[in-house]
């Protein structure tokens, strides 16, 4: 049985500019086809405009409001709002509200670097 704590996963900063908790994932549990994962933004903050050749993505906003970019269709996403981002498309999240924004990110196949491209 695995069960990690949130508060126990050291953050860093991943390649499109977001800082990760790794929640579950190939690097601190058994993970083979999927990574769990929490992202942060302060206020103004956004991603690199990205996508993913292998990794299909779901994010869920936990805290805060944003504006999401997938494919050059803009929406804003608030609390409790689930987003899907099909492998291949291109996508960025900005944090627009002042306490910035929160959310999880599940993806299938496990984030990777290597599965990360930009312009």
């Amino acid at each position: 049985m695995t069960i990690n704590q949130i508060a126990e996963q050291p953050p860093f900063t991943t390649k499109d500019g977001s800082t990760i908790r790794s929640i579950l994932d190939n690097t601190n549990a058994p993970v083979q086809n999927q990574s769990l994962a929490e992202a942060g933004l302060q206020q103004g903050g956004y991603t690199e405009r990205h996508y993913h050749k292998a990794s299909e993505e779901f994010y869920f906003i936990l805290e805060g409001e944003g504006t999401m970019e997938i494919g050059g269709e803009l929406s804003k996403v608030t609390t409790g709002d689930a987003i899907l981002i099909p492998a291949g498309s291109w996508h960025q999240i900005t944090a627009d509200s002042s306490k910035g924004l929160r959310f999880l990110c599940c993806c299938a196949p496990p984030y990777s670097d290597e599965d990360t491209f930009f312009v």
